[in-house]
């Protein structure tokens, strides 16, 4: 017997917000919406494809009144694929991330960066070709 990864719930202040701000870091859609909660995805599953959950895994943003206190026991990792990292970065720091510092040090390949809520992420090296004149 094995279990599948359907969805990686993530506790927030505001579903909206935090969904409309990963929808735009990873080009998903919303494919559910209920008070308070909100869920992304890859791409817009049909109504069998839900109940059954044959899918890509999605996110979950669930409201909840506590807010966010220490460093994230989980966190995602993403990869630019049409561009730097740099320029990534500067991509997501226009959409509300910030840069944060989980104690890396200094020197390494990803760069830690906090979505609008504080939640850390990392954005690796850049999974673009590169051309060589």
């Amino acid at each position: 017997m094995t279990s599948r990864l359907t969805e990686l719930a993530v506790d927030c202040h505001d579903p909206q917000r935090l969904a409309a701000f990963w929808c735009e870091v990873l080009d998903f859609k919303v494919i559910d919406r209920n008070e308070g909660k909100v869920e992304i995805g890859s791409w817009e599953p049909t109504v069998e494809q839900v109940l059954t959950r044959q899918m890509p895994p999605t996110l979950l943003f669930i409201q909840v009144p506590e807010g966010k206190t220490v460093k994230n026991r989980l966190h995602l990792d993403v990869s630019p694929i049409d561009g730097s990292t740099d320029d990534e970065v500067t991509r997501l720091l226009g959409l509300g991330a910030t840069k944060t510092d989980v104690g890396q040090g200094p020197d390494r390949s990803w760069v830690v960066m906090a979505d609008p809520e504080g939640n850390e992420f990392c954005v690796l090296r850049t999974l673009a070709v590169t051309r060589h004149s």
